[in-house]
Protein backbone atom coordinates (compact mmCIF):
# COMPACT_ATOMS: atom_id res chain seq x y z
CA UNK A 1 0.00 0.00 0.00
CA UNK A 2 1.42 3.22 -0.99
CA UNK A 3 -0.30 7.12 0.46
CA UNK A 4 0.94 10.16 0.20
CA UNK A 5 1.02 12.07 3.43
CA UNK A 6 1.32 15.66 5.12
CA UNK A 7 3.23 15.03 8.28
CA UNK A 8 3.35 17.73 11.36
CA UNK A 9 6.84 18.33 12.08
CA UNK A 10 6.31 21.10 14.90
CA UNK A 11 6.24 24.47 14.58
CA UNK A 12 3.14 24.52 12.16
CA UNK A 13 5.38 23.37 9.51
CA UNK A 14 4.08 19.84 7.61
CA UNK A 15 6.11 17.74 4.75
CA UNK A 16 4.85 16.24 1.70
CA UNK A 17 6.01 12.38 2.47
CA UNK A 18 4.93 8.55 0.85
CA UNK A 19 4.81 5.69 2.75
CA UNK A 20 5.18 2.37 1.32
CA UNK A 21 3.27 -0.87 3.54
CA UNK A 22 4.46 -3.61 2.23
CA UNK A 23 3.25 -6.90 4.18
CA UNK A 24 5.74 -9.11 5.96
CA UNK A 25 5.45 -12.96 7.02
CA UNK A 26 3.78 -11.49 9.71
CA UNK A 27 1.38 -9.38 7.68
CA UNK A 28 3.44 -6.50 8.63
CA UNK A 29 6.27 -4.56 7.51
CA UNK A 30 9.97 -6.22 8.59
CA UNK A 31 11.20 -2.78 9.25
CA UNK A 32 10.54 1.12 8.46
CA UNK A 33 13.32 2.50 6.21
CA UNK A 34 12.98 6.85 6.34
CA UNK A 35 14.84 8.46 3.48
CA UNK A 36 16.72 11.82 4.00
CA UNK A 37 17.16 13.32 0.46
CA UNK A 38 20.61 14.95 -0.43
CA UNK A 39 21.38 18.61 -1.51
CA UNK A 40 18.74 20.37 -3.85
CA UNK A 41 16.83 16.93 -4.45
CA UNK A 42 13.59 16.03 -2.56
CA UNK A 43 11.33 12.43 -2.02
CA UNK A 44 10.77 11.92 -6.14
CA UNK A 45 14.40 11.80 -6.14
CA UNK A 46 14.45 8.78 -8.81
CA UNK A 47 18.16 7.19 -7.33
CA UNK A 48 16.18 7.00 -3.52
CA UNK A 49 12.98 5.97 -4.98
CA UNK A 50 14.93 2.64 -6.83
CA UNK A 51 16.67 1.67 -3.27
CA UNK A 52 13.39 1.88 -1.63
CA UNK A 53 11.20 -0.24 -4.29
CA UNK A 54 13.87 -3.21 -3.42
CA UNK A 55 13.52 -2.19 0.32
CA UNK A 56 9.45 -2.82 -0.12
CA UNK A 57 10.54 -5.87 -1.96
CA UNK A 58 12.01 -7.07 0.71
CA UNK A 59 9.19 -6.68 3.08
CA UNK A 60 10.40 -3.12 4.90
CA UNK A 61 8.13 0.05 4.79
CA UNK A 62 9.53 2.86 3.01
CA UNK A 63 8.94 6.75 4.03
CA UNK A 64 10.14 9.20 1.70
CA UNK A 65 9.51 12.53 2.75
CA UNK A 66 10.24 16.58 1.54
CA UNK A 67 12.65 17.43 4.75
CA UNK A 68 12.15 21.55 3.51
CA UNK A 69 8.44 23.07 2.50
CA UNK A 70 7.90 24.50 -0.79
CA UNK A 71 8.99 28.20 0.24
CA UNK A 72 12.05 26.85 1.77
CA UNK A 73 12.51 24.83 -1.40
CA UNK A 74 12.22 28.04 -3.65
CA UNK A 75 14.67 30.12 -0.85
CA UNK A 76 17.29 27.05 -1.02
CA UNK A 77 17.27 27.40 -4.81
CA UNK A 78 18.71 31.18 -4.57
CA UNK A 79 20.30 30.53 -1.73
CA UNK A 80 22.28 26.91 -1.32
CA UNK A 81 21.72 27.45 2.47
CA UNK A 82 18.96 25.57 3.91
CA UNK A 83 19.92 22.17 1.92
CA UNK A 84 23.45 22.37 4.21
CA UNK A 85 21.32 22.97 7.40
CA UNK A 86 22.35 19.94 8.71
CA UNK A 87 20.83 20.52 11.62
CA UNK A 88 17.22 21.71 10.68
CA UNK A 89 17.15 18.69 8.30
CA UNK A 90 18.09 15.79 11.49
CA UNK A 91 15.13 18.07 13.26
CA UNK A 92 12.90 17.20 10.50
CA UNK A 93 14.35 13.45 9.93
CA UNK A 94 13.55 13.09 13.72
CA UNK A 95 10.19 14.69 13.85
CA UNK A 96 9.18 11.80 11.00
CA UNK A 97 10.30 9.56 13.07
CA UNK A 98 8.57 10.93 16.47
CA UNK A 99 5.23 10.61 13.94
CA UNK A 100 6.21 6.91 12.63
CA UNK A 101 6.09 5.84 16.29
CA UNK A 102 3.06 7.05 17.31
CA UNK A 103 0.67 6.33 13.95
CA UNK A 104 -0.52 2.86 14.17
CA UNK A 105 0.42 1.56 10.72
CA UNK A 106 4.25 2.06 11.40
CA UNK A 107 4.38 2.11 15.16
CA UNK A 108 6.76 -0.49 17.20
CA UNK A 109 8.37 -1.54 13.67
CA UNK A 110 12.13 -1.27 14.22
CA UNK A 111 13.65 2.09 12.54
CA UNK A 112 16.19 2.54 9.72
CA UNK A 113 17.60 5.76 8.36
CA UNK A 114 18.71 5.62 4.58
CA UNK A 115 20.62 9.34 3.87
CA UNK A 116 21.97 10.63 0.41
CA UNK A 117 24.55 13.34 -0.26
CA UNK A 118 23.85 15.85 3.02
CA UNK A 119 21.00 14.21 4.16
CA UNK A 120 23.55 11.08 5.21
CA UNK A 121 24.94 13.74 8.04
CA UNK A 122 21.47 14.18 8.96
CA UNK A 123 20.49 10.59 9.57
CA UNK A 124 23.41 10.17 11.39
CA UNK A 125 23.12 13.12 13.82
CA UNK A 126 19.49 11.97 13.84
CA UNK A 127 20.61 8.44 14.65
CA UNK A 128 22.85 10.20 17.42
CA UNK A 129 20.10 11.66 19.22
CA UNK A 130 17.92 8.53 19.08
CA UNK A 131 20.16 5.55 20.09
CA UNK A 132 17.08 3.34 21.42
CA UNK A 133 14.99 3.66 18.36
CA UNK A 134 17.23 3.83 15.11
CA UNK A 135 18.87 0.02 14.88
CA UNK A 136 20.75 1.27 11.35
CA UNK A 137 21.92 3.80 9.03
CA UNK A 138 22.83 3.57 5.27
CA UNK A 139 24.95 6.28 3.62
CA UNK A 140 24.87 6.44 -0.48
CA UNK A 141 27.36 9.51 -1.54
CA UNK A 142 26.96 10.69 2.03
CA UNK A 143 29.04 13.53 3.05
CA UNK A 144 29.48 12.05 7.32
CA UNK A 145 31.75 14.68 7.62
CA UNK A 146 28.83 17.26 7.99
CA UNK A 147 27.51 15.48 11.36
CA UNK A 148 30.33 16.78 13.00
CA UNK A 149 31.05 15.50 16.50
CA UNK A 150 28.06 13.54 16.32
CA UNK A 151 29.46 11.06 14.72
CA UNK A 152 31.19 9.92 17.43
CA UNK A 153 28.44 9.37 19.05
CA UNK A 154 26.91 7.09 16.50
CA UNK A 155 26.68 3.08 18.08
CA UNK A 156 23.98 1.97 15.28
CA UNK A 157 25.17 -0.39 12.66
CA UNK A 158 26.37 1.72 9.65
CA UNK A 159 26.91 1.23 6.27
CA UNK A 160 28.67 3.94 4.15
CA UNK A 161 28.58 3.18 0.14
CA UNK A 162 30.86 5.48 -2.24
CA UNK A 163 31.40 5.28 -5.93
CA UNK A 164 35.08 4.28 -6.53
CA UNK A 165 35.18 7.14 -8.95
CA UNK A 166 33.83 9.77 -6.29
CA UNK A 167 37.55 10.94 -5.36
CA UNK A 168 36.98 13.56 -2.49
CA UNK A 169 33.90 11.85 -0.74
CA UNK A 170 35.77 8.86 -0.99
CA UNK A 171 38.39 10.28 1.52
CA UNK A 172 35.62 11.81 3.73
CA UNK A 173 34.08 8.84 4.49
CA UNK A 174 37.15 6.98 5.10
CA UNK A 175 38.13 9.68 7.90
CA UNK A 176 34.21 9.46 8.61
CA UNK A 177 34.56 5.33 9.57
CA UNK A 178 37.56 6.33 11.75
CA UNK A 179 35.09 8.17 14.20
CA UNK A 180 32.09 5.83 14.36
CA UNK A 181 31.63 4.47 17.69
CA UNK A 182 29.51 1.10 16.42
CA UNK A 183 29.34 -1.24 13.83
CA UNK A 184 30.65 0.38 10.27
CA UNK A 185 31.68 -1.16 6.70
CA UNK A 186 32.46 1.39 3.65
CA UNK A 187 31.30 -0.23 0.59
CA UNK A 188 33.17 0.48 -2.63
CA UNK A 189 31.07 0.74 -5.92
CA UNK A 190 33.81 0.20 -8.40
CA UNK A 191 34.14 2.51 -11.04
CA UNK A 192 30.62 4.76 -10.02
CA UNK A 193 30.60 8.70 -9.64
CA UNK A 194 28.70 10.58 -7.29
CA UNK A 195 25.59 10.45 -8.30
CA UNK A 196 25.94 6.31 -9.23
CA UNK A 197 24.43 7.18 -12.76
CA UNK A 198 26.57 4.27 -14.20
CA UNK A 199 25.22 0.70 -15.92
CA UNK A 200 24.42 -1.19 -12.36
CA UNK A 201 26.01 0.93 -9.90
CA UNK A 202 22.66 2.11 -8.30
CA UNK A 203 21.25 -1.45 -8.22
CA UNK A 204 24.49 -2.35 -6.17
CA UNK A 205 23.66 0.63 -4.09
CA UNK A 206 19.84 -1.39 -3.47
CA UNK A 207 21.44 -4.53 -3.08
CA UNK A 208 23.69 -3.44 -0.20
CA UNK A 209 21.40 -1.09 1.63
CA UNK A 210 18.47 -4.54 1.31
CA UNK A 211 21.54 -6.36 2.90
CA UNK A 212 22.50 -4.05 5.70
CA UNK A 213 18.76 -3.35 7.00
CA UNK A 214 17.48 -6.88 6.60
CA UNK A 215 20.29 -8.10 8.60
CA UNK A 216 20.34 -5.54 11.34
CA UNK A 217 16.26 -4.33 11.55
Amino acid sequence: MNEALRVPVGGGVRLDADLALPSGPAGRPKGLVLFAHGSGSSRHSPRNRHVAERLQAAGLATLLADLLTLEEEREDAVTGELRFDIGLLARRLEALSDWAQTDARTEGLPTGLFGASTGAAAALVTAASLPDRVHAVVSRGGRPDLAGDRLGRVRQSTLLIVGGADPLVLDLNRQAMERLAGEKRLEIVPGATHLFEEPGALDEVARLATAWFSTYL
